[in-house]
């Protein structure tokens, strides 16, 4: 690996590390925020939302600005925007003024992941390009770790708001380093910007989302929910009928026609939905009705990312063996079982006997599904395609995620408490059957050959 090799590898791994960190401790923080600042409920699935709307619409769009304006030119303002974006949530004197700041930081955050992959892809080749990339999800992987860890600890101890500003402190460093980068690296290979597919898909995704959170407090009958959701719905129809159509789309609908491409989408759909929606869901349950610190809470599930660093590649392995579609159904079914034994958690929780279990279980069901899931994705698609691949998969997740958290109001009843807990339990553990489900029936194994030409 040369010297500027090195440089961007780093790069890659920092710009990228601040985005998935503010994606993995914010939930543990969420209840900190409203004893501070106020509200509810729908507070606290903006806070999230808000992120994941503009993030998960935009990040498809990121990959045109690259190559249009540059790697290091998007790369940076990315970085600028998270930076000024995360300063103004740790200031925030309002909730609705950290919700407008985390929309913004979505923006910001859909620059930084694309831009630092296609740096990684230009710089190296063959065996070293999977090797640098699989060195930059390893340390990206540690994001979602110690994330909610220390995010746990500055809500408990410090404040909320120290989870944000402490961004600065990376983004600074990375800022820094791109500017004794060689600008060689920096290539433009044209395009254009698909404008109109952009616009379509915020409105598509923001308009049903928006009546999603807000029906619990004006109902369905009301214009405020009834027309966002109506113009959002004929926006996501309008940006499907375009990318169609469109000369140099956001979305090529081309890659839908590969069977495990679609059918390992559908599953994404499901598997990352439940994955938010019970994240979310617990981490508030057991600070607001349990009575856990933050940091506790934290700690609770932290054996999930744990078993999900260590057994992730092995099971990656097993399933270049033996193929992905038997991981990918029996992952989300350990899944879904651990989820059903949170189901009977009250208002007094004893750790040990009543989450451990379900933790441990639901941790080899996740470490069991995530590596054959994206193999099998990413691994039906050509060569040529991977990056777009890759990023548009990464956009399904976050909006899967995105309309599950938006849902928690329509299941729960405007509170999560014991009342509340165990259908939304229920709900998360029937997404992940159904991501078994849609994993048996539609994907398919490499044929041995292949298996064996790879291997």
């Amino acid at each position: 690996m040369t010297r500027q090799q090195r440089q961007i590898l780093v790069i890659a791994i920092l710009a990228s590390f601040v985005a998935f960190l503010d994606g993995s401790v914010t939930n543990v923080a969420l209840p900190a925020m409203v004893a501070e600042l106020g509200g509810g409920l729908g507070t606290q699935q903006w806070i999230v939302d808000a992120y994941l709307i503009t993030l998960g619409s935009l990040i498809l769009l990121a990959g045109s600005l690259s190559d249009v304006f540059g790697r290091i030119s998007v790369l940076r303002f990315g970085l600028i925007g998270f930076g000024i974006t995360s300063v103004a949530i740790a200031l925030s004197p309002t909730p609705e003024f950290v919700i407008v700041a985390r929309a913004l930081q979505g923006v910001a955050g859909a620059l930084l992941v694309p831009s630092s992959l296609a740096l990684i892809i230009s710089a190296f080749r063959d065996a070293a390009q999977a090797k640098a990339i699989g060195i930059w999800t390893a340390w990206t992987g540690a994001a979602f770790l110690a994330g909610p860890f220390l995010g746990g600890l500055a809500a408990d101890y410090v404040t909320w708001r120290l989870v944000f500003g402490i961004n600065v402190i990376p983004i600074l460093v990375t800022l820094w380093m791109l500017t004794r980068l060689d600008k060689s690296v920096d290539s433009k290979s044209g395009g254009r910007i698909d404008v109109l597919g952009a616009v379509l898909g915020f409105l598509g995704l923001g308009g049903p989302v928006f009546a999603l959170i807000e029906q619990g407090n004006y109902g369905w009958g009301s214009p405020v929910v009834f027309l966002p959701l109506v113009l959002g719905l004929l926006s996501f129809a309008g940006f499907l009928f375009w990318q169609a159509r469109a000369p140099q789309p956001m979305l090529p609908l081309g890659l839908f026609r590969i069977r495990n491409f679609w059918a390992g989408n559908i599953a994404t759909v499901f598997i990352y939905g439940a994955l938010s929606l019970g994240g979310f869901v617990l981490a508030i349950y057991l600070q607001q009705v349990a009575g856990f610190t933050a940091t506790f809470a934290a700690l609770a599930t932290l054996p999930t990312s744990i078993a999900n660093v260590a057994l992730s590649s092995w099971f990656g392995s097993l399933s270049g063996r033996f193929g992905p579609r038997l991981f990918m159904t029996l992952g989300p079914i350990l899944a879904g079982v651990g989820t059903l034994m949170y189901s009977g958690l009250g208002s007094e929780v004893n750790y040990w006997t009543q989450v451990l279990p379900g933790v441990v279980v639901f941790s080899l069901g996740l470490s069991m599904t995530v590596a054959p899931l994206t193999s099998a994705i990413l691994g039906s698609v050509p060569t040529t395609q991977s990056g777009i691949g890759s990023a548009t998969n990464n956009a399904i997740s976050r909006v899967a995620g995105l309309v599950s958290i938006a849902m928690i109001g329509v299941i729960a009843g405007g509170t999560i408490d014991v009342g509340s807990f165990q259908p939304l339990m229920f709900v998360t553990a029937g997404l992940l059957f159904a991501g078994a489900l849609s994993s048996w029936l539609g994907v398919r194994n490499p044929a041995p050959e292949a298996v064996a030409a790879a291997s």
